[in-house]
């Protein structure tokens, strides 16, 4: 179905494990639901700010993924002695990110961290849980929208 957006529709690759209504960290699966975007990443020293409000993702910035700790599904700076993934990554993947609110900001262990909206890889390639976009694709949406915007994962019947 891709995803929608201004009336527009745009290609998209969501997780591995497809979509769910039962998350849990490491399935794969894009997490099914109304969410809303939290926040937006982006590399300065790739790309120019795609918005007013985006934060520049720096050689420090992590994120937790470590379920049981207390700042599990957040950002957090190295050092960070617990399971994380780094934001500034050698690919393009997270040279921008719209962060989501799935199981944010009051996360529950085990149900799923890091589900950002993401370029991807190349099309048909599946996330580890994330819905990714052509990098085009993303910059357009990122310049046109605006914090807290809503978006629908429809449950698969």
């Amino acid at each position: 179905m891709g995803l929608r957006f201004r009336s527009r529709r745009f290609a998209c690759t969501i997780g591995r494990g497809g979509v769910t209504t039962a998350k849990r960290e490491g399935d794969g699966a894009t997490p099914a639901g109304t969410h809303r975007i939290v926040g937006m990443l982006y590399r300065p020293d790739r790309i120019p700010r795609p918005a007013p409000w985006a934060t520049p993702i720096v050689v420090d910035d992590l994120w937790s993924d470590a379920s049981g700790e207390a700042h599990y599904n957040h950002m957090v700076r190295a050092p960070y002695p617990h399971s994380h993934e780094a934001l500034r990554r050698a690919d393009p993947l997270y040279d921008l990110v719209l962060i989501t609110d799935w199981n944010w900001p009051n996360a529950q262990p085990g149900h799923g961290s890091a589900i950002f909206i993401h370029q991807w890889r190349r099309p048909g390639v599946p996330t580890e849980g994330c819905i990714a976009l052509r990098r085009d694709h993303l910059h357009w949406i990122a310049a046109h929208l605006a914090p807290g915007a809503r978006f629908l994962v429809p449950a698969r019947g």
